[in-house]
């Protein structure tokens, strides 16, 4: 079987965590998790970042951080990961779901304006698949009516929008280290601070609600309990395996770049002959090589595709339900939605093929043969 993912080593991720135990700390915001820290400023130009335990507790952290209220609106894409939704729900916020645009399964940034409403406090977008949804947009909207911008780059490392880092445009970005992303450390993630009001606040939050970061950079002479947070940083021992891929960043892109484009040079035949729908790309956006995926023309061909893959021992998969249809948002929330055809159409036609470093050319090779065989 040719599974979905796979983790994978690449440098010195065994040997870092080791030294991390025997640096006799592996509880968090110890060298490596400042190490990884230095590293995304530093290549990215973020401000301040903050490693957390997954990009989940990132988000959470962006809805505590906004002062996010109930009865306030959040305005998110339908077509994405629970996490993006969720942690607004738990600050008791009403989503307001966004369909997605007709050539991406990106968020619709044309729609944006009219779901805004006077209790609107922010704009969630999700960079899917790591291509930039249109920050000038967003961006120009958002600063209209006074609303905060949250990037979801979960899948977005080492992607651009118009040369600037995925994560650096908004008031906040979040990113994902879980063993699917480009970058892994099992699970992890981080929160990057752009807008310099929120860093102080950010550390205690991330601190269990202390200033203990102020103490050990010794501008307050004790920490204690100053503001709510919880225990969002990650050990030293994911922080050290993460330490290890950051150094290797350009080769493991370098080679899930060269899978991308194998897969795409030899199935756009497929797409020629009105069979698959590829990935695209807006001119403003690169392409980070975070997941290859096709779609099929609905979901009874999609079902047989997938049952196809997996008789030649392949392991691909559907992705989202749109969160709009979810039974937590009908029954328990009470949520009621207008249509939103492009998230249902990505829901039903959209296919996620074997990705990962570890991946060979013949594997994809053999991949993009049982799909031809198929639409045979």
């Amino acid at each position: 079987m040719i599974p979905f993912n796979k983790p994978f080593l690449v440098g010195n991720e065994t040997s870092y965590i080791e030294n991390a135990v025997q640096s006799g700390k592996i509880s968090g915001n110890g060298d490596f998790t400042k190490k990884c820290q230095d590293f995304f400023e530093d290549k990215f130009g973020f401000k301040k970042t903050l490693l957390t335990t997954s990009c989940t507790d990132a988000l959470e952290m962006t809805a505590i951080l906004m002062d996010i209220k109930p009865g306030d609106e959040v305005i998110v894409p339908s077509y994405t990961f629970v996490s993006t939704a969720l942690a607004y729900v738990r600050q008791g916020a009403k989503i307001v779901f966004a369909d997605s645009r007709t050539d991406h399964p990106g968020i619709d940034e044309t729609k944006i304006e009219n779901l805004i409403t006077s209790k609107t406090r922010a704009i969630i977008v999700v960079h899917y698949a790591g291509v930039a949804c249109d920050m000038d947009i967003i961006i120009e909207v958002a600063n209209k009516y006074g609303l905060f911008v949250v990037e979801d780059a979960a899948q977005a490392i080492d992607s651009f929008y118009k040369g600037k880092a995925l994560g650096s445009i908004g008031h906040f970005g979040t990113f994902s280290f879980h063993e699917t992303k480009n970058i892994i450390a099992g699970e992890g993630g981080l929160l990057t601070i752009n807008d310099e009001r929120f860093i102080d606040r950010a550390e205690v939050i991330w601190e269990k609600g202390t200033n203990r970061s102020a103490f050990f950079k010794g501008e307050v002479d004790k920490y204690g309990w100053v503001d709510t947070g919880s225990s969002f940083l990650p050990s030293e021992l994911i922080a050290a395996f993460l330490y290890a891929q950051l150094e290797h960043l350009k080769q493991i892109q370098l080679k899930r770049i060269l899978l991308w484009e194998t897969y795409f040079k030899q199935l756009v035949l497929l797409q020629e002959k009105g069979k698959i729908i590829l990935p695209s790309f807006p001119d403003y956006a690169t392409n980070n090589a975070h997941m290859f995926y096709i779609l099929t023309k609905d979901s009874s061909e999609r079902d047989a595709l997938l049952t196809h893959l997996k008789e030649n021992k392949i392991h691909a998969v559907f992705h989202y339900l749109s969160l709009h249809t979810s039974p937590y948002y009908k029954e328990t929330l009470k949520g009621n939605h207008s249509d939103l055809p492009q998230a249902d159409k990505y829901t039903d036609c959209l296919i996620r093929l074997p990705f990962y470093y570890n991946l060979e050319i013949k594997q994809v090779e053999h991949i993009v043969q049982c799909i031809i065989q198929f639409f045979k």
